[in-house]
Order: structure tokens, then C-alpha cells, then sequence
């Protein structure tokens, strides 16, 4: 649905007519890119660790479900890069590929943590995307978080193919 980066550790991202996406890296121009981590609180805590949250990927379904709730959220406003349609991200293994356009493949690695900034942009927003199941496990809804595996420019309405990874398959955890 859109695409979307900033240079700066913003935390909203600004929509773009194309983003690419570098192996290794993360998208090109984007304050997140790099081999180890970039995300400011990971940074104080171990700047040598590995960024395992290259893109931020957030399906258009949660934003849609958060306006019917009040808020008023479009792509790129929680600060994902790539804004999905018809693909349940929340529900995809840990290591599922996403092939994006002619070129570009993320693998995921967990889902994104929601913080404090969330209620910054618009309070009660953070906790509009937690949740707990029947056995009162925390539900994270805010997005995941991939690395890049192969090049390549993205663009809204972009096809979008899953490929799972082999079994067994590990359910997303927070990154």
C-alpha cells in the first residue's frame, strides 16, 4: 500500500513513490539502516549487537481498525516502511520471506515492540495495539520487523509473495 523512510530517528516515516532496499542493510536512507542495531534504546544497551530490524513492516488492516477506534493513523504515521494489505504479518513464522517486487526479499525475525512513543503521537495509541489471548499472553499488533536477504526497489501496490520457512515453525517474538 505505501512505502516510507526517514533520515531522521523520527518517529513518524515520510511516504516515497519508491524505496530500495539494500541486503544486509535495510532501506536506503532510512535513520534504521545498518548491520548492527540503529534503534537508539538498543544502541545504549549494545551497540555491536545485530539490527534485526532492518524494515518495519506494518499491515494496512491495523491501521484501518485503529481509525475505527478513533485514531487517526495512516501509512508511515507509526513509523513502519513498508504498509502491507491482505497479508496476516502478525500470523507468519519467525523466518518467513517476503518477495516484494521484481527483486527485493525480507526475512522476519520477530515483531516490533511497541513504546512509549506511541502515546506521544496519540494517546491510548499504544495501548490500542496490545492485547492479551485467553491465557493472558501479551499480543503485540504493532507491526514486524525484517532484515533484507536480497535487494531491490519497492513501490506501492508492489506484489508481495510469503514463503514459509521449513518446519517446525517458531511463532514471532518481540526483537
Amino acid at each position: 500500500m505505501a512505502v516510507s523512510r526517514s533520515q531522521a530517528h523520527t518517529f513518524k516515516k515520510h511516504n516515497q513513490a519508491s524505496i530500495q532496499l539494500l541486503a544486509g542493510l535495510g532501506v536506503a536512507g532510512d535513520a534504521h539502516q545498518g548491520k548492527t542495531v540503529q534503534h537508539r534504546s538498543r544502541v545504549a544497551a549494545d551497540p555491536t549487537q545485530p539490527n534485526l530490524r532492518q524494515v518495519h513492516l506494518i499491515h494496512s488492516e491495523l491501521h484501518e481498525a485503529l481509525r475505527a477506534a478513533g485514531f487517526a493513523v495512516s501509512a508511515g504515521q507509526m513509523g513502519e516502511n513498508i504498509t502491507t494489505q491482505g497479508i496476516d504479518l502478525l500470523a507468519l513464522p519467525t523466518a518467513a520471506r517476503l518477495f516484494l517486487g521484481n527483486a527485493a526479499v525480507i526475512e522476519i525475525t520477530g515483531l516490533r515492540n511497541p513504546c512509549h512513543q506511541l502515546d506521544r503521537f496519540q494517546p491510548g495509541l499504544m495501548a490500542a495495539v496490545l492485547g492479551r489471548d485467553e491465557q493472558g499472553n501479551l499480543i503485540r499488533k504493532a507491526g514486524v520487523m525484517g532484515i533484507v536477504i536480497a535487494s531491490g526497489e519497492v513501490r506501492p501496490d508492489d506484489p508481495i509473495s510469503v514463503e514459509l520457512p521449513p518446519l517446525p515453525h517458531y511463532r514471532l517474538d518481540r526483537v
